[in-house]
This record gives C-alpha cells, sequence and structure tokens, in this order.
C-alpha cells in the first residue's frame, strides 16, 4: 500500500454536528478505507440514538470498529482504547486497506498520535473514596471545580461529567503533588498521519444541533433512555453521563418536561463544542481545515489525500 516504514493513517477531527460520520464514509468508499471511531460515546451497546450513532447501513457499507464494543457497565480506559484502537488499525491495514480514525474526543486522538504514556500512579482506593465520598456530600460541580482550581489545564481538557476521569486526575495530582497535565508523557508517533479537519460556521454549528436533539426525541430517546434502565444499568455509570441520558431520567421521573430536556441538551451541546475547540484549532498548521458545509469538499479531501500518498 505504502513502501515507508511507518504506515498511513488518514485522521478525521471536527466538533460535534459538523458531519464527520458522513464524509468519512464517502472518502472510505472512495479510497478503500474502513473507519476506526475515536468517540468514546459510541463504545456502548444500547445507546445508539443519544449518541447518534452511525447507522447500521452506513456501517454495511463500510466497515466501522469500536463501536458496539461494550455493555454501559463495563469501563475503557484510555489506555484500553489506545490498545483496541492500535489493533483496529494494525487489522485494517493488515487488510492493505486505509485506516480513517475519526471523532470528536481529543484526547483519544491524540493518545493514539503522540502515543500518550498515561501517568503510571497505581490506583490509591483509600484516597479515591474519599474524593468519591466529598462527590456524594458536595456535588459533581463541587469535585471539579477543585479539579479547576489545582489544573486549570486538565480541567480544560476533561468533561464535567466525566466524574470517573475526573477523580483520577485529582487522584493523581494528590498523590504525586505534581500538575495532571504535565504527567502525560509522549512517544514518537507510529503512523505516519494526515488531519483533516471539518469546520463550520458556529451559527450553522448550533442549528444542526438543535436540529439532531430534536430529532433524537422524535426517534424515541427518553425510551431508549428507559430501556437501559430497565436492563438494570444505573444511570450513576460513567457511560450514563453523556450528554441526553441524565436530561431522560429527569423526564422520566417527572421533574422535567421533554422541551425542558431539549433544551438542557443544546446548552450543554455547545459548551462541549468550545471544549472540543480547546483541543483542535482552527490555526493549527498540523491541521488541514475544510467546510463541511461546501458539497466539493469531499473531492477536494481526495484530492489531498490522493497527492500525500504521492509525496511518501
Amino acid at each position: 500500500m505504502i513502501t515507508e516504514e511507518k504506515p498511513p493513517l488518514i485522521i478525521i477531527v471536527g466538533p460535534t454536528a459538523v458531519g464527520k460520520t458522513e464524509i468519512a464514509i464517502q472518502l472510505a468508499e472512495k479510497l478503500k478505507g474502513e473507519v476506526i471511531s475515536a468517540d468514546s460515546r459510541l463504545f456502548y451497546r444500547g445507546m445508539d440514538i443519544g449518541t447518534a450513532k452511525p447507522s447500521l447501513r452506513e456501517r454495511r457499507g463500510v466497515p466501522h470498529h469500536l463501536i458496539d464494543i461494550a455493555d454501559p457497565d463495563e469501563v475503557i480506559s484510555l489506555a484500553g482504547f489506545q490498545q483496541k484502537a492500535g489493533a483496529a488499525i494494525a487489522g485494517v491495514l493488515a487488510r492493505s486497506r486505509l485506516p480513517f480514525l475519526v471523532g470528536g474526543t481529543g484526547q483519544y486522538i491524540r493518545s493514539v498520535t503522540e502515543s500518550w504514556q498515561p501517568p503510571s500512579v497505581v490506583a490509591n482506593e483509600e484516597l479515591r473514596q474519599a474524593l468519591n465520598r466529598l462527590k456524594e456530600e458536595k456535588g459533581q460541580a463541587w469535585i471539579f471545580d477543585k479539579l479547576a482550581i489545582l489544573d486549570p489545564s486538565a480541567a480544560e481538557n476533561i468533561d464535567p461529567r466525566n466524574v470517573r476521569r475526573v477523580i483520577r486526575a485529582l487522584e493523581v495530582i494528590l498523590a504525586t503533588g505534581q500538575l495532571f497535565s504535565n504527567q502525560r508523557r509522549r512517544g514518537r508517533s507510529g503512523y505516519r498521519y494526515l488531519t483533516i479537519g471539518l469546520m463550520r460556521p458556529r451559527a450553522d454549528l448550533y442549528a444542526r444541533v438543535d436540529e439532531r436533539i430534536d430529532a433524537m426525541f422524535e426517534r424515541g430517546l427518553i425510551q431508549e433512555a428507559a430501556d437501559l434502565v430497565k436492563r438494570g444499568y444505573s444511570p450513576e455509570l460513567p457511560s450514563m453521563s453523556a450528554i441526553g441520558y441524565p436530561e431522560c431520567m429527569k423526564v422520566l421521573k417527572g421533574e422535567w418536561d421533554i422541551e425542558a430536556a431539549k433544551k438542557e441538551m443544546k446548552r450543554l451541546t455547545r459548551i462541549f463544542i468550545r471544549r472540543q475547540a480547546n483541543w483542535f484549532k482552527e490555526g493549527d498548521p498540523t491541521i488541514q481545515w475544510f467546510a463541511a458545509g461546501d458539497p466539493h469538499v469531499p473531492i477536494e479531501i481526495e484530492h489531498v489525500v490522493r497527492s500525500w500518498f504521492a509525496m511518501a
């Protein structure tokens, strides 16, 4: 496929609802590729509507990897993702096909491209339990605020709703006396990679988010959340903290109506989009940016990828 020592990898990044899935599938069809998902929300079986998971039809047309690989009560660590992503990429390359790593979860993308080595701090169960007790007593927002005070850089790149990662970061800081954000060691990339970024005007992106969320409720998001609980999955699970599911739980409990849930989902998704921008900035010279709303963009990106190969 390519004679260079390092194997090739195409990366497609961009914010939620920008159109990564659609363009990745079009490119993979043209370039004999397969998609490796770098979206942590797509790991979990039964969480389809609320995560905007690619449809079975889309996945039949182009093979997708790291989707529906765990039950909602399983935990996939960053290191676990790295291992699974590496194995999936190796499998795609072994079939003489081109791997596309696609997603908006910045730390998952960077963990692969920069060969991150997570902090080698042994879990301190006593400290972890104490932090969990504080979270129960004072609330999720309080525990995140403590991380933001101790390590603003780490807090900027961790979703406040991902309590497990927030507590792990605090655990590492308190155990070592060093910033969590300074302990992420980088290695040499094992790939020759090209990063494609997709963007849209912020107003256009927000309108697409609103339309997507409205469609989720029409497709049965409330019922999906109810079914997960009926199957025994606690609303307190880390996987169930993904935007959409806590809001649905409030509807199911009679605390909110559907319009309130939609409004909060839209607000939180806007915040999430702004956080995604911290990872992939439009001024980053290592990313080739394209306007996702332009119908000619898939052809332009295909040309860029083919030219990139020709330069090898």
